[in-house]
């Protein structure tokens, strides 16, 4: 396996200090960067792709949550939560992170989460493609359901529903698994618990308290968070002019 890229994020200087000497003390390990913001760490990720992030959750202004849903598809495929605080385990996990480590840790279990980062990271080195159906299991039955049917995704505890057509179908992924298997080229996030399908947004229309809502060709009006409206834009600019 090549030599992995890896991001430290953690506003504390110790911290990001401790994390990065114990990677180079492997050989597996290649280019090392830190970030001591969660706005700088968005800003890296879209630029250099990392394969492994090791991430903080506590950070002013923009958390390691909010990073990994301003991020959508973009995020790594392996996230290692970082932190002091042991009540986000399983928010971290339906984020989709591979691990969480929680401060202080010993050099055994940092060592731990590596190879088990690695061997995710090692096992995962094949084509990118992207599902053409998604199977929901349906009492006494399984369902196979058309990616490009669907028109939108809202999460559900640990549950997403995929709502097709005059449909809803209930599947046991997390909406993090689903937009990142889906792609951002057809699937664009527009608030922390909903992804839509580019192909079935007619417009956005302007609400008096100032923000939008996405209207779909069902006619279905969807929130949308301010902080997703600039990135639904573009990618809805991009998909017209191919």
């Amino acid at each position: 396996m090549a030599p992995l890229q890896v991001l430290v994020v953690d506003d504390e200087e110790w911290a990001r200090t401790n994390v990065t000497a114990l990677l180079r003390r492997d050989a597996d390990i290649g280019a090392i960067a830190e970030c001591s913001s969660g706005a700088a760490a968005i800003e890296a990720i879209r630029k250099s792709k990392p394969q492994l992030l090791f991430l903080d959750i506590q950070m002013p202004e923009c958390d390691g949550f909010d990073v990994i849903e301003m991020l959508g598809s973009d995020a790594p495929p392996v996230i290692v939560f970082v932190t002091a605080y042991d009540q986000y385990a399983l928010r971290a996990f339906e984020a989709g992170a591979l691990d969480y480590l929680l401060k202080p840790f010993d050099d055994a279990r940092f060592q731990r989460a590596l190879q088990r980062a690695k061997e995710r990271l090692a096992n995962s080195v094949r084509p990118e493609q992207r599902p053409q159906r998604l199977v929901v299991k349906a009492p006494g039955q399984l369902l196979f359901v058309n990616a490009a049917d669907i028109d939108w995704i809202d999460a559900a505890g640990y549950y997403a529903c995929l709502h097709v057509g005059g449909s809803t179908h209930i599947l046991r992924r997390t909406l993090q698994d689903l937009e990142r298997d889906l792609g951002e080229e057809k699937f664009v996030r527009i608030h922390r618990s909903i992804i839509v399908n580019l192909e079935r947004v007619a417009g956005l229309e302007l609400r008096e308290s100032g923000d939008y809502e996405v209207v779909l060709q069902s006619k279905d009006r969807l929130r949308m968070s301010r902080r997703y409206r600039k990135r639904l834009q573009e990618r809805l600019t991009d998909s017209n002019g191919r």
